[in-house]
């Protein structure tokens, strides 16, 4: 079986813009000496091997800073007319079933992706989608993370994409860009140009309705097959939380 990691690298990115910034402290072997000496032990009765122990502190990192789960809680309070779930009460059998590559690498920057677009890829393919498929949007734009541009640009999801996606029996569904839907800074400036009210994260706001989760900042879509592979997306387990980190795995078995 062969392991494809789907996931960006938790790191420090100075384009990232300034509410995502990750930060991590590494501590040295060395400085460990010390706190096992103040636990009581004698620097004679440390092992000869003892450097000490690595460590290390994330100072800082929310959890939509890096590739991570979002719950329906993240959309709103509510979804369905019950109270939203959050990301410690994600079932995880939502978290683990067989994959689909959805290729809209040629939708250019702020072109959003439409329920027609995935139809007639799945058309061309001739692949068909299945209930509690976990579904992944490659747009080639995990090329630009690290860089300023993450933010700014890429295509996005439209809410009715979304919308017949888990019409489709999908739960769990993916892009490797910074966000589901289109760039927020140009969502903005098209909602005030425009008068819209109704046109900032709509696809998120799917989930007021509908209940479901997507993962956004994949990366690594390019080494995976349109199908024929089981995704792993497990977040970590935070109590009440909008989203969590998580480690995003394809298994192509032999």
């Amino acid at each position: 079986m062969k392991i494809i990691d789907l996931s960006k690298t938790i790191q420090y990115n100075p384009g990232d813009p300034f509410f995502m910034k990750v930060r991590i402290k590494h501590k040295a072997h060395k400085k460990a000496k010390w706190l096992v000496r103040y636990l009581g032990l004698p620097f004679s009765l440390f092992p000869k091997k003892f450097m000490g122990w690595a460590d290390d502190e994330i100072k800082k990192m929310g959890v939509h800073s890096t590739t991570h789960l979002d719950a329906p809680w993240h959309y709103a309070p509510t979804s369905m007319g019950k109270p939203a779930k959050t990301i410690d009460q994600i079932p995880l059998e939502w978290c683990y079933g067989p994959g689909i590559v959805i290729n809209m690498q040629h939708k250019a920057d702020f072109d959003p992706i439409t329920s027609a677009d995935i139809i007639s890829f799945l058309e061309k393919e001739n692949v068909a989608l299945a209930p509690n498929m976990i579904v992944l949007i490659k747009t080639g734009r995990d090329k630009l993370m690290g860089t300023k541009e993450f933010f700014t640009r890429g295509t996005g999801m439209t809410a009715e994409a979304t919308e017949w996606l888990i019409s489709q029996g999908i739960r769990v569904m993916g892009i490797d860009q910074w966000g589901w839907d289109l760039p927020l800074p140009y969502l903005v400036e098209q909602a005030k140009k425009s008068q819209n009210a109704e046109l900032f994260w709509e696809a998120h706001l799917v989930g007021v309705d509908q209940e479901y989760c997507h993962m956004e900042q994949l990366t690594n879509l390019d080494a995976l097959p349109v199908t024929g592979f089981e995704v792993a997306a497990f977040p970590l387990k935070i109590k009440g939380g909008s989203a969590a980190p998580a480690r995003v795995v394809a298994l192509l078995r032999d």
